[in-house]
Order: structure tokens, then C-alpha cells, then sequence
């Protein structure tokens, strides 16, 4: 059915547009819903992969708001997953491409006034919600593939669910291939307060043969996927590719890999296996669109068999016409936080088995297909059961800034799939209120509602305002889109990445500098008049370093490392063309192993050189000149040190002023722990003393293990810090005194009584007491004593008001022990006989009686008695 163009014409033609299409036959139940629901209904659509929902619910859509002058809105992850769509609508409308049926991704559009049903990113709606809630000319939204949990479609799913609630006329869909429809049912819910009503379809997949072809090697190694992986995978689709020639010369391939460097790689490699004879296609977010669409488009009568080797781009959303057989790497690129270094990125990882059946969908969606894992069963079988919610994962600095543009901090109050990780959240929120873009209350500034308009993420888009007063709205556009952009520099080299950009050999140059231009064009109006930009020879270091402050690196004498500001130490890549400069502006690190990372584990992905006092100017805010005191080895040094963060810029030797060394003191102390100290035997005894006596009767008795002194340590140790802080070496005092600071009073002095040094025994010696450390429950007193002192002696001492009787060792006229006992007549009762028995003819100078009950107890041999 053809249109003016002049003029959104008549309603979509249903019955044309979904001939052949599965989903076609749900629609009567789909409209029924959303006409019961009312104006402004809800629902969820699951529907298998190939059934043509993206193709067929739009228009129905759009048909049921025809009259109000409202137009549908259709989200879709990807860009090309957009252009596809919406180019398959128009083709089915018979329309022209940017009237009845239109599109919108980050710098390019086709749409019009006319247009009735546009298919966008999830981000650009997410920026037409802030611009204004009420969506303004929106009769319905369709949030298309929401199974795949990207994080801006989770953030629309709850602030839609808001909008709901200002207009009551707009209707909201949520669609997947598999989707667990009653939780998002919930989520979405319907005007009378309930689920919204869900509406499945019958699997649309011809007959579809798994073979799995595992490699002999692995997957990975720590430099990432092995190149023998990679060949083993372009062995098998080009194998494969052939023998479904054999049977279908219409058969097309999709080979799925995690990432656009295997993406090349693999298709290099299958270029020169298949020669002339087959087309390899590569797709990824990298290609330009024009070799995009020409890869998910069908093609031509009389064109060659083709091979498109993908990423997961072409797992969902859209359909590659004329592919029955799929090649699966069993790879997928996740993004993920690591909170300790400071670092986000993408990491590869076992798909899901969500995803693999997704993939293998893909051959069988047009007639018989079949998919070639290449991996085992065995892993299939432990790969989890669906992708992780990259809201669970990701950096959330750009989310946070949205919801709290949006009113609702941290997502407090919306309806979302998933709460936000806590601490993520935080580390969000932090870097946000240093940027300026939130309050104390995390409520979004007056800059964080200019930097949510900028499509950058909020470090990006502040180094855009602040770069174009400094180096000119173009070096620093240049260098936000150079950085945002998904353009690789090889060797981490930012500088000659931009070279390649500016030249026009990089694949990238023309969306690079189609972003440049937009990027230019929203500073110019943000920073009508801002001056004559200065003069740098490391402006783009320099833009960097002002979106990244906290990565500014410099090299670590004498290692082939770099410490960044955070703290963290990561290596260049190796062969880096960038390993010869002092200082870097690093934009991307990510965690690694291997001889990249420098024994660092994290490698740095992306930087600029940059100079030295260009570096302290753009993270000045990190910058530091203090005394640094330190306590070790039982002696205070202290330094005066100038820092960028954890950089340090100089230092020297210094005398730490009292409070200074008081400060370093304490810190060592509950850092490092008593062993910085020196207790005498004497204050050894004492404490361990006490420890039995707080260890039996509690309260008020000082608790003396360690925990318990370092949470007192002002209590008992006051005098000595000073003394140490003051210069005394802590090998010289004497800790007796301070611990009896400890102890209670009046109580005090009855500690002699209760735990006494020594134990008077019958002989008239005076035996010490070991006490056991502070802190052993089962520890015991005990008095190590030779046996014939004790001659005579029934009843066992007990300390403690009785609590805790004495461990005797009995000791040989040697010294040696003979036997341990707390039960003293016991033992004369006894064993002491064998013990007689066995002594008596080692020792004969020293008394060995048969009855030691009334045998004279003394520590002199029988000659001296």
C-alpha cells in the first residue's frame, strides 16, 4: 500500500504487512488487551525469535492511537537493530523510509512529522524523557528485546511505569523472545492495579540440528581468546559452510565471536579459506553503518554465499534473511565493575544458555537450520541460565546522573527489575557529587542536568565543557568522541588513533567525526563565549585527564608499570608505542593477566601522553603538599611529600611536629597491631593476669587481648604516645605502668590475692605462675616445680575465688617433666609409684620415699636433708 508523503495517510495494512508472519495471528488478542485495558493499557509480549512481533505490534500500534496525532515509539538496543527494523517496516508498508516509518540513533535520524511509528535507542528516549516526562506526541511505547537486561532499558521500564501514572492515554509494551513475563507483567501493571495481561505466541523455529565441535585447546588464556581457538572456529564454519552448500547453495552462515578483534580475525582467516567463492561479512558496533545493514540485509539473486561473522549483535532483535546455519563460539563480552581498582569494562566470558539458544534461533527462522557449537555439552551445561543484568555489573555514574535528573535518586521509589548494587550505587553517586552534577541529597545540580543532555558518559561530558575554556570546542570534542567512541587504539595509542580518525583511514573516521561535530555544536551553545582556547601540545591528554583525573599515570622507576592516581599500578600493552613517556592520561584500564598487564593484573587499554605540569593542572583538585609521618620499626620518620593522588611528586626528609607524629603513632599501632611494642617480661606477667581475671569474671576487669587494648589505647597508652611522637624510641618504655592504668579501683587491689605472681609450696619455695595469653579460653595457670617439693601436699591450689585450679608439672631433678596434674592426691595415690619406680635408680642423690604422703618435702639432694 503506497502513501503520500505529504500526508501519514490511511492505517497500516495488518493483513499485508504480516503475511507469512506467526505473530500475525496473536494480534486480535493483543488489541482485545489493549483496548479492555483502555486508553492507556499495558501488556507483555513473549514470543519466540522469527515470529515477527517487532515487524507486526508497531503497526498495530500505531493503527489503535491513529486519531490522536500521537506517534509509537519502538526501542531496540542496537543501532543497527533500528535501522533494521524500521527499514523492514517501511519496505512492508510500501513507504518510504523516514515518512510513515522512521528512526532515530546518536547522530543520525529518519524521521519526520509524518512519521507514525519511529524506532529508536533506549538512550535517546531516555534523553526525550528528561527533556519532558509527558512524552508530548507519543501515543505508545514498545520496549522491544527487554530480556536482554540492558541497563537503559531496565531504566525505562520504571520511570515509563511513572510517566503511566501522567498520562493515563499511554500505552506501554514490553516484548522478548524470553522473557519472564509475570515479573515484568508486574513491573508494567495495568490501570486497576493489577498484572498486565500477557500475550504468548506458538515457537515460529523450523526443524533445527545441533552438532557440537569442541576445540582441542582452550578457549582462553590469560591474554584473552587464544589464536588457536580462533583459527579452530573458522575451520569449522568454513567446513560447515560448505558441506550446507552442498545441499542448499542458498545457505548463508552466521558466526557468532565475542568481540570485533575476534570478529576481524575470524574473518580474515575464513577470507582465506573460502576464497573467491564466498562473501565474509564482518558485523560489529566498529563497521559503518552502510556495511551494517548490508550484512543483515538479504541478498541479491546471482550474489555470492556469504559468511557474516558477528558479535552479539545479531543474537536478537533482528533477523539475517537467508542464514540456516550458525557457527557458536560460546563466547560473550559482559561488562563488569572492579570497585577496588577503579576500573569498568568489558570482559569475556562463557555466554549464557539464554543466549546460545538465542543463536541458534537464528538459523532455523526461515526453514530447517542448523547450529555448530563449538564447545562441548559439558559447558553448555554449566554456562548460566541467562545473561547477567548489566545493571548488576556495570558502571552506574550515567545511570545515577538519569534517575537523579529524573527525581528519584539511586532509583529510590521506581519500579525496576532489579535494585541498583548498593555499593556500585555509592561509587556512582560519589563521582558524581565530585563532578558537581549532584547534592549532598544526591539531587541533580544545575550542572548534572546539562551534563545528562551531553550523550557522554558524566566524566566525558564535564572534560567537554571545562576542555572547550582550555583547548577550543573542537580539540575537545575531538577528543570526548575519540574516547566514547568505539574506535580500538592499538598499543593503547590514543594519539595516533586520533591521527588515523583525522586522516580518514580508520574504518571509524566518519562516525568519529560526525560525533566531533555534534559534540562541537552542543559546547559552542553550552560555552557560547569562551575565550581564546590555549595552546597545548597534549591537548588530548589533556581532555583526558580532565574526564579521568583519578587515571592519571606516571611510570614507576625502574618498571615497566605506571601508578595511576587511584592507586592502582597497571602495564601498557606489549610493543606499545607508548612506553617511552613519563606521564599518560589513560582513559580505558581494565584488569588482565599476563605479560600485557606488567605483573599488575590491570593493562591499560587506552591513554595519551601527557606532560607533568598539564597533568597536576587538570587533577589539581587530587594534589597534596602535608607532612607524612610514619611509625615503624619502633622509631618516627616523617617526610614532607607533594602528591597527585597516590603519585607522589617529591619528598623530603622533615621532623614530624607532635600532633603529626601522635597521628602516625596511633595509626601504625591499629594498623600494624601491638608487635610494634616491647613488653617486658614483667609487663607480660601483668597482662597476662589480667587476662585470666577479666577472662572469669568479666566486668570491670580490663579486657587485655589485643582487640581489647587497641580499642583503649588513649586509656592505658596515652603518656607513651607522646613520648613516642616526640622522638623515643619504642624499645625503651616500659609497659608495666601503663597497663595498670587499666585496672579497676577499688577492685585493684585484690589482683594479688586473685592471681598471685608466685605459689608458695611445701618445700618454702616460692614457684612463678605462667599465665595463659590473654584471650585463651582453656588456658590454664601453671607451676612447673620439681616433685619433690610437693611431697605431702593433698590439696591442689585453685586461683580466682576458687574458679581455676593450678596445672602442676612435676618436674624431674633435671628439670623434666614427669607428669602434669591438677589433682595432686590422685596422683601420690597412683602414678607416683611407677614414677618411683623408674626415677629412683636415674637419681639416687635426691629422696624417692614410698609414701610421699609423709615423706619431708624438700628441694636438696638426701645428703643435705
Amino acid at each position: 500500500m503506497s502513501t503520500s508523503d505529504s500526508h501519514p495517510g490511511p492505517a497500516f495494512d495488518l493483513r499485508a504487512i504480516g503475511a507469512g508472519l506467526v505473530f500475525a495471528d496473536s494480534l486480535p488478542a493483543l488489541s482485545a488487551a489493549l483496548k479492555d485495558g483502555g486508553e492507556g493499557a499495558t501488556a507483555v509480549v513473549q514470543a519466540p525469535p522469527g515470529t515477527g512481533k517487532t515487524t507486526v505490534v508497531p503497526p498495530l500500534l500505531a493503527n489503535l492511537v491513529a486519531g490522536t496525532g500521537n506517534r509509537v515509539v519502538v526501542t531496540q538496543p542496537r543501532r543497527v537493530a533500528v535501522r533494521s527494523a524500521a527499514r523492514r517496516l517501511a519496505q512492508l508498508d510500501s513507504s518510504r523510509l523516514g515518512g510513515r516509518v522512521g528512526y532515530t540513533v546518536r547522530g543520525e535520524s529518519s524521521a519526520s512529522a509524518r512519521t507514525l511509528v519511529e524506532f529508536v535507542t533506549p538512550g535517546i528516549l531516555l534523553r526525550r524523557l528528561l527533556a519532558d516526562p509527558e512524552l508530548p506526541g507519543v501515543g505508545a511505547v514498545i520496549l522491544d528485546e527487554v530480556h536482554e537486561r540492558g541497563l537503559e532499558t531496565d531504566l525505562l521500564v520504571g520511570m515509563l511505569s511513572e510517566v503511566r501514572q501522567l498520562r493515563g492515554d499511554l500505552r506501554l509494551i514490553a516484548m522478548s523472545a524470553t522473557l519472564d513475563a509475570p515479573r515484568f507483567a508486574t513491573l508494567l501493571g495495568n490501570d486497576a492495579g493489577g498484572p498486565a495481561p500477557v500475550i504468548d505466541c506458538p515457537a515460529a523455529l523450523h526443524p533445527l540440528h545441533v552438532r557440537w565441535a569442541p576445540a582441542p585447546g582452550a578457549r582462553q588464556d590469560e591474554r584473552g581468546v587464544t589464536f588457536s581457538f580462533l583459527d579452530h572456529v573458522a575451520d569449522t564454519a568454513a567446513a560447515a559452510h560448505a558441506q550446507a552448500l552442498a545441499a542448499n547453495p542458498g545457505c548463508d552462515a552466521l558466526v557468532f565471536v565475542p568481540g570485533a578483534r575476534e570478529v576481524s580475525l575470524v574473518a580474515s582467516r575464513l577470507r582465506a579459506r573460502a576464497g573467491a567463492t564466498t562473501e565474509v561479512l564482518e558485523l560489529h558496533g566498529q563497521v559503518e553503518p552502510k556495511l551494517q545493514d548490508r550484512a543483515v540485509s538479504g541478498r541479491a539473486p546471482g550474489d555470492k554465499p556469504r559468511i557474516i561473522v558477528s558479535t552479539s549483535l545479531a543474537e536478537s532483535s533482528l533477523t539475517v534473511p537467508g542464514v540456516r546455519l550458525v557457527i557458536d563460539a560460546g563466547l560473550s563480552r559482559e561488562p563488569r565493575r572492579d570497585a577496588a581498582r577503579g576500573m569498568s569494562g568489558l570482559v569475556t566470558v562463557a555466554c549464557s544458555q539464554a543466549s546460545a539458544q538465542q543463536r541458534a534461533g537464528r538459523a532455523a527462522r526461515q526453514g530447517p537450520g542448523t547450529v555448530v557449537r563449538c564447545y562441548d555439552q559439558k559447558t553448555y551445561g554449566a554456562a548460566p541460565a541467562h545473561p547477567t543484568p548489566e545493571i548488576a555489573v556495570a558502571d552506574l555514574a550515567s545511570a545515577a546522573l538519569l534517575l537523579s535528573c529524573w527525581g528519584a535518586p539511586r532509583g529510590g521509589g521506581l519500579a525496576l527489575p532489579d535494585v541498583p548494587p548498593a555499593a556500585a550505587m555509592d561509587d556512582a553517586m560519589a563521582e558524581l557529587h565530585d563532578l558537581g552534577a549532584v547534592d549532598g541529597q544526591g539531587r541533580a545540580t544545575a550542572l548534572g542536568h546539562t551534563l545528562s543532555t551531553i550523550p557522554a558518559d558524566p566524566p566525558l561530558a564535564r572534560a567537554l565543557l571545562d576542555g572547550t575554556g582550555e583547548v577550543g570546542a573542537r580539540v575537545a570534542a575531538q577528543a570526548v568522541a575519540l574516547v566514547s567512541g568505539e574506535a580500538r587504539a592499538q598499543g593503547a595509542d590514543l594519539t595516533r588513533l586520533l591521527s588515523a580518525l583525522r586522516s580518514g583511514s580508520d574504518p571509524a573516521a566518519r562516525r568519529w567525526s560526525q560525533e566531533t561535530d555534534r559534540l562541537r555544536r552542543i559546547a559552542e551553545r553550552h560555552l557560547p563565549a569562551a575565550g581564546s582556547p590555549a595552546s597545548r601540545g597534549d591537548a588530548l591528554g589533556f581532555v583526558v585527564a580532565l574526564a579521568f583525573p583519578q587515571r592519571v599515570a606516571r611510570k614507576v622507576p625502574g618498571a615497566q608499570s605506571y601508578l595511576l592516581a587511584s592507586g592502582t599500578r597497571a602495564g601498557l600493552p606489549a610493543g606499545s608505542p607508548l612506553a617511552g613517556h613519563e606521564w599518560l592520561a589513560v582513559a580505558e584500564v581494565s584488569r588482565a593477566q599476563g605479560r600485557d598487564a606488567a605483573g599488575t593484573g590491570a593493562v591499560i587499554r587506552a591513554a595519551a601522553p601527557i606532560e607533568q605540569d598539564t597533568a597536576e593542572r587538570a587533577a589539581r583538585h587530587l594534589a597534596t603538599d602535608r607532612v607524612e609521618a610514619r611509625f615503624d620499626a619502633g622509631k618516627l620518620s616523617a617526610r614532607r611529600e607533594r602528591r597527585l593522588g597516590a603519585i607522589v611528586l617529591s619528598s623530603t626528609p622533615v621532623r614530624a611536629s607532635i600532633p603529626e607524629g601522635r597521628v602516625a603513632v596511633r595509626t601504625a599501632l591499629l594498623r600494624d597491631g601491638l608487635d610494634l611494642l616491647t613488653f617486658s617480661p614483667a609487663a607480660q606477667g601483668l597482662r597476662r593476669r589480667m587476662g585470666l581475671v577479666h577472662r572469669e569474671l568479666g566486668e570491670p576487669w580490663p579486657d587485655v587481648c589485643e582487640a581489647g587494648l587497641l580499642a583503649r589505647i588513649d586509656d592505658w597508652l596515652g603518656p607513651e604516645i607522646e613520648a613516642l611522637a616526640g622522638g623515643r624510641n619504642a624499645g625503651s618504655l616500659e609497659l608495666t605502668d601503663p597497663l595498670r592504668r587499666l585496672l579497676p579501683w577499688p577492685e585493684a587491689s585484690a589482683l594479688g590475692e586473685l592471681v598471685p605472681e608466685r605459689l608458695e609450696v611445701p618445700s618454702g619455695s616460692r614457684v612463678r605462675i605462667d599465665y595463659p595469653e590473654p584471650g585463651e579460653e582453656a588456658g590454664r595457670p601453671i607451676v612447673a616445680v620439681k616433685l619433690q617439693e610437693c611431697f605431702g601436699w593433698a590439696q591442689t591450689p585453685r586461683l580466682i575465688k576458687g574458679r581455676v585450679p593450678v596445672l602442676f608439672h612435676l618436674l624431674s631433678p633435671a628439670g623434666r617433666p614427669l607428669a602434669v596434674t591438677d589433682d595432686l592426691a590422685s596422683f601420690w595415690s597412683g602414678p607416683y609409684a611407677q614414677v618411683r619406680a623408674e626415677m629412683r635408680g636415674r637419681y639416687p642423690r635426691h629422696p624417692w620415699p614410698e609414701d610421699p604422703w609423709t615423706a619431708l618435702a624438700t628441694k636438696k639432694v638426701k645428703s643435705k636433708m
